[in-house]
């Protein structure tokens, strides 16, 4: 009970402790003691900010989780992960660890939550090296460049250096949201794509006005080899709360018009995104684009009829 008190509220002092454990606080500080008997890391600051919490050591403290948490955890691992019941898988391994260390009674719901599901596959995985994705995130995270291999789809190979300004997870892809040293400019790298990492001397300083998701949903709207441009009669605010930032640039044309600007590999993408919009608008820019929309109306005038 000490220990999940110190777990769930880190800086607890001891007349705090003393109080949830129903004992005085010589008796609280005992048990703190007999924590770190045990090799767990309680660390204690003084002041009137202080007080106990768990610090950081060799070995990782013990983890209690109630039968709630454990269900919760074991649930969003199978959503995300659907080889959480595979020993033989990092995931799964960690999983079936954090288990055995849960009371019986605990570990035996999850545990049969996680043996019964049956989690759909991904038809198209695309999860990254968990050694690749660790080294990417130390990397950000001390602002160090790196060196990477790079393989796309089709099969075309390069090594480039980058500076990884920020790992953005959208609709279950990882992305390396970068600074392009070859092309001077920012890029997006899928993780799972990343063949090599080798972490350089040089360090970074990313931009002070990063927002690592919207570069990233940006970053994905360019490059494409079908131009679009479409113009809405609503104001930008109004537009944004429809469609996705990866669907193009925005721009003002004035008060109540917006211009959508972009490129895309799936043009009949791009008229199903629009159709959602409730406002009135027309496709300036991309052929493709237009006789995408063209055949779309065509086929749900002839479902109309």
């Amino acid at each position: 009970m000490a220990l999940e008190l110190l777990q769930g509220n880190p800086g607890v002092t001891a007349g705090q402790l003393a109080v949830q454990l129903g004992v005085s606080e010589r008796a609280a500080r005992r048990y703190v003691a007999i924590l770190r008997e045990a090799d767990i890391p309680i660390e204690s600051v003084r002041g009137p900010y202080g007080g106990y919490r768990i610090g950081r050591g060799l070995r990782l403290p013990p983890v209690l989780f109630s039968a709630t948490e454990a269900l919760g955890l074991v649930m969003a691992v199978l959503e995300g992960h659907h080889a959480a019941a595979d020993p033989t898988e990092p995931v799964g391994s960690a999983l079936a660890k954090i288990l055995r260390g849960l009371p019986e009674p605990v570990a035996a719901q999850a545990d049969a939550v996680r043996r019964a599901a049956a989690a759909t596959p991904n038809r198209h995985p695309s999860r990254p090296d968990p050694g690749t994705t660790v080294t990417l995130v130390e990397a950000h995270a001390g602002r160090r460049q790196v060196r990477i291999g790079y393989r796309t789809d089709a099969g075309r190979e390069w090594t480039v250096e980058v500076d990884p300004w920020a790992i953005v997870v959208r609709h279950g892809r990882w992305y390396l949201l970068c600074f392009d040293h070859r092309a001077r400019a920012q890029r997006a790298y899928r993780i799972d794509r990343v063949t090599a990492v080798e972490v350089l001397d040089q360090t970074f300083d990313p931009p002070a006005d990063l927002d690592p998701v919207a570069g990233l949903e940006e970053h994905l709207a360019v490059g494409w080899e079908y131009d679009v441009e479409v113009v809405v009669d609503a104001s930008l605010d109004e537009v944004a709360t429809y469609l996705p930032r990866a669907m193009g640039r925005l721009d003002v044309v004035d008060e109540r018009t917006t211009r959508i600007v972009g490129t895309t590999s799936n043009p009949v993408l791009v008229v199903e995104r629009l159709v959602v919009l409730p406002m009135t608008y027309r496709i300036v820019g991309g052929p493709e684009v237009r006789t995408a929309a063209l055949q779309i109306a065509a086929r749900l005038a002839g479902a109309a009829t």
